[in-house]
């Protein structure tokens, strides 16, 4: 079965769903305005479908995959949700292994998330995928719920189950000490957030689209930066020159890329957003500022 892409659909479509998963629209809204997109022989049904995540495309990684051994683990996040759940991937063979925390989007650890996690253990480093939905159940299975469950959640607890995770690694018996953080969209901003909270502890950040930190805040970030945004994403491009500025500014190592002619969301390979050469090239620069920054 043919993948759809963005090239397939009208951008308007596309930036119509964006504000749909980023809870600007109400599902209600959406719905109505899919309207105007259902011509020629397409029902709204079926836009629907094609827009919504299929994680069938999402597993790169099996979870059986013997080049890695994964387990769900609880850590306490006591200034956060209290008990936490997450997905903690590492290589099959070795002793100690340098640390990333994922970071999942608006929507909590879905299966794409998952295996993000589990491709970093393939590239030889330890891996946790917190799921922010703990306190409420966990990701209840699509993420239409979880998108609305997370929207429940205080913004200032989840940032500090994220910083319990970095710490836990931090100490982790497997960890060599060395951490850094990756995020998609919300996930994106909370390690920019991490790096201004905890700038010594996190030694490498990678903020997929996330959005950009308080101008005052930039001078207390000293972790290095791999800032990667989409060129079609004018929302968060429009904060980006400032925060580059003011990184420079105050002499933090960072590179930042823009995607040309892609969508917020290319490297979720589980909806048309998706672009394959960027994401790839993406992913490839990511495993390589971790080598450096993390070594």
């Amino acid at each position: 079965m043919k993948r759809t892409t963005a090239k397939d659909l009208d951008q308007g479509l596309l930036d119509l769903y964006d504000d749909y998963a980023h809870g600007r629209l109400t599902r209600r809204d959406y719905v109505k305005r899919l309207t105007a997109f259902a011509v020629g022989g397409l029902t709204v049904e079926t836009l629907e479908q094609t827009l919504a995540p299929n994680y069938a495309l999402a597993e790169q990684v099996s979870p059986d995959d013997p080049r890695i051994k994964t387990e769900t683990i609880e850590y306490a996040s006591p200034q956060g949700g209290g008990t936490i759940k997450g997905l903690l991937a590492r290589p099959a063979t070795g002793e100690s292994f340098p640390a990333v925390v994922v970071i999942h989007e608006n929507r909590g650890l879905n299966p794409y998330v998952a295996d993000v996690a589990r491709r970093l253990a393939v590239d030889g480093f330890l891996a946790l995928a917190p799921d922010a939905l703990s306190p409420l159940g966990g990701y209840p299975g699509n993420d239409d719920d979880g998108r609305a469950m997370q929207a429940k959640r205080d913004r200032t607890e989840m940032l500090e189950d994220f910083i319990a995770a970095a710490k836990l690694l931090d100490t982790h018996e497997l960890s060599t000490g060395k951490v850094g953080a990756v995020g998609f969209c919300f996930g994106g901003g909370i390690v920019n957030q991490l790096a201004v909270r905890i700038p010594d502890i996190l030694d490498a950040g990678v903020p997929f689209y996330g959005r950009q930190p308080e101008a005052t805040d930039v001078s207390k970030i000293k972790t290095p930066l791999l800032i990667q945004n989409a060129g079609l994403d004018r929302r968060i491009l429009a904060g980006a020159p400032a925060f580059e500025k003011a990184l420079a500014e105050n002499g933090v190592p960072f590179e930042a890329h823009v995607y040309e002619d892609v969508n917020h969301g290319f490297h979720n390979d589980t909806t048309p957003r998706y672009d394959e050469p960027a994401a790839k090239l993406a992913w490839t620069r990511t495993i390589a500022w971790f080598k450096k920054y993390l070594a």
